[in-house]
């Protein structure tokens, strides 16, 4: 059960790394915020891995196939992508409203998970799946039960486009995570876990640097400058990111991804004291629909 705790503080350090990108919006592009997120994070990644590699005294890493490399670059992609929508989606509107549109990659994750992967999950699970996208909504409307409505007929508005996609993206990723994982054998998912990310990382590192690079320098001397702030950035997103894929290499990635909704609620706390955005009533309902869909998912996998 190493893959609940892992999934509980990736949402956390989720959760201060997107309101950090958030913050920096302001003074550099969408591309270079979410370069940050890569360009500092793949040393991290690096360091997570060799850390664990000492205190485990393990010394020979395990064959990694060329099916391995394939499904971290599409991982990678995926994620990159990702990371990009919802920088331009949080900039739309507030953090919790962001975060809540993207959080839809969990139901997503579910059906892909079942779809390509064959995971099956109890009713009680889906159940839960479902209250939380239901308490997802009612914060992204504030508006009550009438919420449903209109944030269907609002599917069509940027802010809804930028961070739905984002969610899909997120839900592939998790899902080429698992597979990278499964390529491993003879190893503790721990492990897989964090090779899976260093060579995530690693493929981010190359491309979104290689862009930046090509279509705004300027903006990569920016991150550069600010190195106090972006680097904290890929710090938060290499470990939020190592208790994601450890995760997704011990357990169905619609568990973990459930687990990961707590991600609202520190986003709520931190755009409440970091971002000064105010608390809603509907938002408090909204919350705990979400967190009765955590237990309700966590019940039913134990």
């Amino acid at each position: 059960m190493i893959w609940i705790p892992a999934a509980l503080i990736a949402a956390f350090f989720l959760a201060w790394r997107t309101a950090l990108q958030q913050k920096v919006r302001g003074q550099m592009s969408v591309g270079a915020a979410s370069l940050a997120r890569f360009f500092f994070g793949f040393p991290i990644a690096l360091l997570l891995l060799g850390g664990f590699l000492g205190v485990t005294g393990i010394t020979r890493l395990p064959e990694l196939p060329l099916s391995f490399w394939a499904a971290c670059w599409a991982a990678g992609f995926a994620q990159m992508v990702a990371t990009n929508l919802i920088v331009l989606s949080m900039g739309q509107r507030n953090l919790v409203s962001g975060t809540a549109y993207m959080k839809t990659e969990t139901i997503l994750a579910a059906l892909l998970g079942w779809a390509l992967l064959g995971e099956v999950l109890y009713p009680l699970a889906w159940a839960g799946i479902a209250l939380a996208f239901a308490g997802i909504v009612l914060l992204s409307t504030r508006k009550g039960a009438r919420g449903l409505i209109e944030w269907l007929q609002g599917l069509g508005q940027p802010a809804a486009i930028t961070g739905l996609s984002a969610g899909l993206l997120f839900a592939i990723t998790a899902i080429f995570v698992r597979i990278a994982s499964q390529q491993i054998d003879g190893t503790g998912r721990s492990l897989a876990g964090l090779l899976v990310l260093a060579s995530v990382l690693g493929f981010q590192a190359l491309m979104q640097t290689s862009w930046s690079l090509w279509r705004e320098p300027d903006q990569v001397l920016a991150m550069l400058r600010g190195w106090r702030l972006t680097g904290l950035i890929g710090l938060l997103g290499a470990l939020a990111s190592a208790g994601w894929f450890i995760g997704y290499a011990m357990a169905p990635v619609a568990l973990v991804g459930i687990v990961g909704q707590t991600q609202i609620f520190w986003s709520l706390g931190l755009g409440r004291w970091y971002l000064k955005e105010p608390v809603t009533i509907s938002e408090t309902g909204g919350l705990l629909m979400v967190g009765a869909g955590v237990v309700m998912a966590l019940a039913a996998s134990l």
